[in-house]
């Protein structure tokens, strides 16, 4: 049995009924506000389509994929890859040499026994 009229939605329906509970001069801010969310949501997508959009287009250049065997993993990194230490020479000093002037003073008593 169709009336020809599109029946409302579950929600649409539990918003009417709350509405009809308010008074009148709240209904018509109540709408206002919704309608505006619902707008500004659809703002809000359009805006991230364009901005994705834009980024796709001004995006770094993708690099190709290195032939096999000429390394992998933090080879791509670029500056991000981590540091690798630095080794250390036999002139490099090491320990108390770089504690300066807060290194313990020898005694001239005090030596290698």
């Amino acid at each position: 049995m169709s009336t020809g009229v599109p029946l409302a939605s579950g929600k649409g329906e539990i918003f009417e009924i709350v509405l009809q509970f308010m008074p009148d001069w709240v209904q018509i801010p109540v709408l206002v506000l919704v309608i505006l969310l619902v707008v500004a949501s659809w703002v809000f997508k359009l805006k991230r389509k364009v901005d994705q959009r834009r980024a796709r287009r001004q995006g770094p250049a993708v690099q190709a994929a290195a032939p096999t065997g000429q390394g992998r993993g933090a080879d791509y990194l670029g500056p991000y890859a981590p540091q690798q230490p630095a080794r250390q020479s036999a002139q490099q000093p090491s320990g108390a040499d770089f504690l300066g002037s807060y290194a313990p003073q020898q005694r001239q008593g005090d030596g290698p026994a």
